[in-house]
């Protein structure tokens, strides 16, 4: 249940997102963010806070953990929303997290799936797709590649397992 431990502190975050989240021809924007990261719950939650200076928003994320699953559950919120959006369901294997949950993007019905790999004690990579086929195909339209700010010490520092 530690597997988003190593997320714990501050990262810089490069983003890049298409500027039509269904169209896989659609240009990249990209743009910086900066994220705060927290654990709490022993290991059994995750909450973090990114700030996108240049576009204007911010959002959080909340992770929580299912023992009895042995799942986690992510929950999305933006200022723009003031909402929760509905969670991606999933788990790490082999230092990769998969997670996935339907959601709606402009009125279409999509099925949303976030990555998280790459994970060292320095950096990581988020990634987000959407289906609209059944998962038969994945538009990748919003990527993350962070880098932490400051280095943390052993053993706040591990890479999900």
């Amino acid at each position: 249940m530690n597997d988003f431990d190593f997320f714990t502190g501050t990262w810089d975050v490069a983003n890049r997102w298409r500027t039509d989240f269904l169209d896989e021809t659609s240009e990249w924007e990209e743009f910086p963010a900066r994220s705060h990261a927290s654990r709490h719950f022993a290991g059994g939650a995750s909450f973090d806070e990114i700030d996108f200076p240049t576009k204007g928003f911010s959002g959080l994320t909340l992770r929580l953990f299912d023992p009895a699953r042995q799942e986690w559950s992510l929950y999305w919120a933006s200022r723009r929303t003031g909402t929760l959006f509905p969670p991606v369901v999933g788990r790490f294997t082999d230092g990769r997290g998969d997670f996935y949950g339907d959601d709606t993007h402009a009125g279409t019905p999509v099925r949303v799936r976030f990555v998280w790999s790459d994970i060292t004690a320095h950096s990581a990579r988020w990634e987000q797709s959407f289906s609209v086929d059944g998962e038969r195909t994945w538009v990748s339209n919003w990527v993350m590649e962070l880098t932490r700010t400051q280095p943390l010490t052993e053993p706040e520092a591990r890479p999900a397992t």
